[in-house]
């Protein structure tokens, strides 16, 4: 096995496939962790895990350059007693897994690269919030500080350890970015609520970038801030993708509408109608340089594929 190795346990979704392609035209071997490994999987191998016990995949991290976990229920569900463990036990019995299985490899992975999430500030307001910025309140706060709990607690002490909050990612082909997109078309894009919420967004392609940073860079360590220098309001982020789309209006989305239409699709109202304003000052004070630093010509680029 090459020391340039990668392993991306939750790597199925579309982050995991990106990054992936990413780091595979970096000249990294890839190998992604998954429940329903695919017999054809593309350029990055697949194996199997369950997401919290050690099996065969375990012996993948000796020697690696590093693990990027991205293992985690959706939070895109109602917030049932049913889902609320299953999204917090899937983050806790993976990241504590992944502990486990470094603590016995006899060559560790040089880092452990964790994902996690801006929703542990809170719905901000205007408030902006750096990486010292304080936690907010509510079940997602709660799962977010739960699950960097985990991450601290595991001891490797020969594996750098860095943890990403991301924010919401923009690209094509998938993610957050594809149902927004899909209303807009249907004149279906308007502000939703009262449009004053923050997106800090990114596109993904600069998210990659910040994964292959905390990879290769030695130096890094602790918690960054994976989002956008510019976030913006609800109602530019629909402005400014209804005009990508041609779509110059759409009728706003009173908040009662978001929340009819949320449970009418089994989601949280809340997922649309919170925000937050995040700045990525860890990865600003480290030079790092945005290929996509504002959402207009984001959304053309990707948009024009």
């Amino acid at each position: 096995m090459t020391s340039r190795r990668v392993v991306i346990p939750g790597g199925s979704g579309f982050l995991g496939q990106s990054l992936s392609d990413h780091l595979v035209g970096k000249g990294y071997q890839v190998v992604m962790l998954s429940r329903s490994p695919t017999v054809n999987p593309g350029r990055a191998q697949e194996e199997a895990w369950d997401g919290k016990t050690l099996g065969a995949w375990s012996r993948l991290l000796d020697g690696a350059e590093a693990v990027v976990n991205l293992a985690g229920k959706s939070v895109n569900c109602r917030y049932t007693p049913a889902n609320r463990k299953e999204i917090i036990d899937s983050r806790i019995d993976s990241v504590r897994a992944i502990g486990e299985a470094i603590s016995k490899c006899e060559t560790p992975p040089r880092v452990w690269v964790q994902a996690g999430s801006l929703a542990i500030y809170g719905d901000t307001g205007d408030r902006i919030c750096a990486e010292s910025a304080p936690y907010g309140a509510g079940f997602p706060v709660e799962t977010c500080v739960l699950w960097e709990q985990a991450f601290d607690e595991a001891q490797t002490p020969s594996t750098r350890k860095v943890l990403l909050r991301i924010g919401f990612a923009l690209g094509s082909g998938g993610g957050a970015m594809d149902p927004l997109m899909n209303l807009a078309k249907l004149f279906l894009g308007g502000t939703t609520g009262n449009g004053k919420q923050y997106i800090s967004w990114l596109h993904v392609r600069d998210l990659n970038r910040m994964f292959e940073w905390a990879i290769e860079r030695d130096h890094i360590e602790g918690v960054f801030n994976a989002t956008g220098p510019t976030p913006v309001t609800n109602a530019e982020f629909m402005r400014e993708l209804r005009r990508a789309l041609h779509r110059p209006w759409s009728p706003p989305v009173p908040e009662w509408a978001v929340r009819v239409g949320a449970r009418l699709m089994g989601t949280e109202a809340e997922l649309a109608l919170h925000g937050r304003r995040c700045l990525p000052k860890r990865f600003l004070d480290e030079g790092f340089v945005f290929e996509h630093p504002d959402l207009k010509p984001a959304f053309q680029e990707l948009l024009a594929r």
